[in-house]
This record gives structure tokens, sequence and C-alpha cells, in this order.
């Protein structure tokens, strides 16, 4: 498990999956496995058998204007006291924190200069 404070996942928010996946397996080597998701389908990068990132897909009105991005995710020892902690300085909610089975607890905010991160109480493994 990753060490609270320290960065445990990167995933890319993208419009094109396929192209980047593409462009990725063919500059670093990774490949590909599909995680289906109720809205669509997850894409775990791997190098060998290691995860080392993620796809997460992006269509509709609710994307229009968010340009592709890498999303970071800090381990943190428990979400939900880390988020009241964050908001108490100064950070704000994108979006309450929720459970991937099977993976962790998970909460999106904005830091207090605006920068997205996630942060994930990670399962053990």
């Amino acid at each position: 498990m990753t060490a609270h404070g320290h960065f445990h996942w990167n995933e890319l928010v993208t419009r094109d999956v396929e192209k980047a996946k593409k462009f990725y397996a063919g500059t670093v080597g990774w490949t590909f496995d599909a995680m289906p998701m109720p809205d669509g389908t997850y894409w775990v990068a791997k190098m060998g058998d290691a995860f080392v990132g993620g796809l997460f897909p992006i269509a509709g009105p609710q994307w229009e204007g968010v340009p592709e991005h890498w999303m970071s995710y800090l381990a943190v020892d428990d979400v939900d006291a880390r988020v009241e902690k964050a908001q108490s300085a100064g950070a704000k909610l994108m979006r309450p924190a929720f459970d991937i089975p099977g993976v962790g607890r998970i909460a999106i905010l904005t830091e207090p200069g605006g920068a997205g991160v996630g942060w994930i109480t990670p399962v053990p493994r």
C-alpha cells in the first residue's frame, strides 16, 4: 500500500481513449486492461503485470470546456477525516467521498490555489 501523503495513482482524463492507448503503447510500452464502469469503460495501464495508471474517458455536456489532463491521487490514511481538514484549510470539495470496490475510498477536491487533486484511502492489496 502506498504510504500516507505519497502519490498513489495517476490517470489521463481523455476524450479519445483509443488515441491515448495507441500513443502510450507505442511510446512507453504500456498495455491496457478494461475495467467496466457504470458509465463506460476505465482502462488500467500496465507495464508487465504492474499497474502504472489509468485512462478515464470523458464525454458529454458535463465535460464541456474541460481540457484533457492528468489527474493525480494522493494516498491518505482516512479520506473523510482528511477532507474535513482540507476544507478547513481552504480546499473545495468537487466530488464527495465515494467507494470503488477493490480500489479504495476517493474524494476529488481543489486545493486553495485551484489545482485539482484526488485523495484516496486505498484498499490493502
